[in-house]
């Protein structure tokens, strides 16, 4: 299936590229289009679509004619269409839609989170349990929804020539009670076992870490093969979401990333941590 959004990004990222060969600012761009600079922003972000006759303009003002634009004519067609997840319409807001169709492109996803267990490491009893106590009053089709979003995600955890995922997580999310402790104890144990998986890393940052290098909120950094220009950083409030992939942006959550990573447990060590905690709550 053609994911809309990864054609919308392949497409942004290449008309970045046009436009500053050309030596075109953004507000020249917008100009030519009749529109505001934000609007190329979001293009060169992938964050919107374009029609052909804007994209015909940007082109030529950057000078990409013939054989050279068709297939960025391509890309944008590509880029109109309903995505995987469109399905879900209901159940997801776009911004987050976005960030599932980039999830599931990814060559390589780092994953830091100091609250509560990342979505697709969640087994189904701590989602309907997040589910449940994260609305007033929710629908037993509202929960139902969440959990079939969460639980196709994990798909990408077995598959064939899936990305390699690493996760560093705060002590605090694996001790704060979500469901019953039955809940807890199975979701603990799901973590040590997947953390064996040859593509998954958990590492976590336990309270007594002897460093100041931390974040109190959760991030993530998406890469998409060999191409560092293409890393994006998703970082998520409480009804929107941020999407940065401006190089000072990205060097300095990469640096964050291996800072944290640096000061928590090894794989290992996490691994064993994380099980004692299973076998504590059994006891």
């Amino acid at each position: 299936m053609v994911n809309p959004t990864i054609q919308r990004r392949r497409l942004g990222l290449a008309l970045k590229r046009a436009r500053e060969s050309a030596g075109k600012t953004q507000d020249e761009a917008a100009a030519v289009i009749d529109a505001a600079a934000s609007k190329i922003s979001r293009l060169e972000l992938g964050q919107s679509g374009i029609k052909l006759t804007d994209l015909n303009l940007l082109l030529d003002l950057y000078g990409v004619r013939g054989e050279e634009a068709e297939p960025l004519r391509e890309l944008a067609r590509a880029g109109r269409q309903r995505g995987r997840w469109s399905t879900y319409r209901n159940a997801v807001p776009d911004w987050f839609r976005q960030y599932l169709d980039l999830e599931g492109d990814a060559s390589e996803i780092r994953w830091y989170q100091p609250e509560v267990i990342p979505g697709i490491l969640q087994i189904e009893p701590y989602i309907r349990a997040m589910n449940t106590t994260a609305h007033p009053r929710p629908t037993a089709e509202d929960v139902d929804r969440q959990v079939a979003v969460r639980l196709e995600r994990q798909a990408i955890l077995q598959q064939d020539g899936g990305p390699d995922l690493s996760f560093i997580l705060s002590e605090s999310a694996l001790r704060r009670n979500i469901g019953d402790a039955a809940t807890m104890r199975g979701q603990l144990v799901h973590l040590a076992e997947i953390g064996r998986q040859p593509n998954v890393t958990i590492q976590v940052f336990p309270f007594d870490a002897q460093t100041y290098e931390t974040a109190s909120f959760n991030f993530i950094i998406l890469r998409f093969g060999d191409d560092a220009a293409s890393d994006v950083i998703y970082v998520e409030t409480f009804t929107d979401a941020d999407y940065l992939d401006r190089p000072d942006a990205v060097r300095a959550y990469t640096r964050l990333w291996d800072r944290l990573r640096a000061a928590a447990l090894g794989p290992v060590e996490s691994r064993k941590l994380i099980q004692r905690m299973a076998d504590d709550m059994k006891r």
